[in-house]
C-alpha cells in the first residue's frame, strides 16, 4: 500500500470519528444533507387531536408540545422534520438514530425504559370508552359484558377491559382507531376503547356523532422518548415542558385540539410535573 493510500484511509477514519463525536453533542448533526442542522421528531400521523398529517401539515396536541420544546431547544419551525412513528417502531427509531425525540402518545413504562430514556411526562391520559352519541346503554366499563368492543391490533387496551372489567366482551381488532370509529358509526361495534385524549380527538373529528363516557380507569403518563442515557437532553426537555405549563401554552394546546367535544383532562394528574421516574399502568 502506497503512503498516499495510507494517508487517505487515515483521513477517512478521522472524518468518521469527528462526525460520530458531533452526533453525540448536537441533535441530527450527522443526518442526511437535507436534515443537517435540523431536529427530527417522531409523531403519529393518524391520531386526530394528537398527531395527524393533514394536507401536508401536522396538527395535534403532541405536535404542539413538540414544536414548543423544539423552539426552546433553539430550533425554528422550518428546522423541524416530523417523521411518522408507529407504536411498534418507536424504540427502534430512537436506537437507530432515525429521530432525536418522539412525541407520540408514548406511555412511560418500566419495560420501555430498558430500551430508551424519557423526558416528561407532559400529559397524563386515562383509558376510557367512546360510544355513539345516542347510545345510553353503556355508561361505564362495567356495562360491556355481551357488547362488541373495538381497539387497535397489538394494543393492550381491550385486554385490560376483558381481564379487569368485562370478561364476556366481544373484541374486534382494527389496524387503527379511525377504522374503529368507522365500525362504531356503522353499528358493527358498540364501543371503542383507548386513551381518553385519543378518543377526544376522534370524537371531535366526528362532529358530534360520537361521545366519550368520561370515566377513565387507568393513568397513562405520556413521555418524550429519547435515546437511552441522554440525560442532558432529558433535562432540557423537562425544563421546556415546565415552561409550557407555566406560560399557559399547555392549556391552550389542550383547548385547541379538543374543541367541539366535551373533554377535560383529569386535573388530579394534569398538568403533570416533569419527572423521569413516573411510569404508566400499561404498555
Amino acid at each position: 500500500m502506497t503512503r498516499f493510500n495510507q494517508c487517505m484511509k487515515a483521513l477517512k477514519r478521522l472524518a468518521a470519528a469527528v462526525c460520530a463525536a458531533a452526533c453525540v453533542v448536537t441533535l441530527a448533526a450527522c443526518g442526511t444533507d437535507d436534515e443537517a442542522g435540523k431536529v427530527r421528531i417522531g409523531i403519529k400521523f393518524d391520531q386526530p387531536g394528537l398527531g395527524f398529517k393533514k394536507a401536508g401539515t401536522y396538527v395535534g396536541f403532541d405536535v404542539d408540545v413538540a414544536r414548543y420544546v423544539a423552539r426552546k431547544l433553539g430550533y425554528s419551525d422550518d428546522q423541524i422534520v416530523f417523521k411518522e412513528a408507529p407504536s411498534k417502531q418507536r424504540e427502534a427509531m430512537l436506537q437507530n438514530g432515525d429521530v432525536d425525540m418522539i412525541f407520540a402518545s408514548y406511555s412511560i413504562t418500566e419495560e420501555r425504559q430498558k430500551a430508551v430514556s424519557f423526558a416528561g411526562p407532559y400529559f397524563v391520559a386515562g383509558q376510557d370508552l367512546m360510544v355513539r352519541k345516542d347510545d345510553h346503554d353503556i355508561n361505564s366499563v362495567n356495562d360491556l359484558n355481551g357488547k362488541r368492543l373495538c381497539s387497535v391490533t397489538g394494543s393492550t387496551s381491550a385486554q385490560v377491559v376483558k381481564e379487569r372489567f368485562a370478561s364476556e366482551v366481544q373484541l374486534m381488532e382494527q389496524p387503527g382507531y379511525a377504522e374503529c370509529a368507522t365500525a362504531l358509526f356503522s353499528g358493527i361495534v358498540d364501543a371503542v376503547t383507548t386513551d381518553d385524549i385519543i378518543l377526544a380527538g376522534l370524537a371531535a373529528n366526528a362532529r358530534g356523532r360520537l361521545r366519550l363516557i368520561g370515566k377513565p380507569f387507568t393513568q397513562e403518563y405520556y413521555g418524550v422518548g429519547i435515546k437511552k442515557g441522554n440525560t442532558a437532553l432529558a433535562r432540557r426537555v423537562d425544563a421546556a415542558i415546565i415552561d409550557m405549563e407555566k406560560d399557559g401554552s399547555w392549556q391552550r394546546a389542550i383547548n385547541d385540539n379538543t374543541r367541539g367535544v366535551t373533554y377535560k383532562p383529569n386535573m388530579k394528574y394534569n398538568p403533570p410535573k416533569a419527572d423521569l421516574g413516573k411510569t404508566g399502568e400499561k404498555a
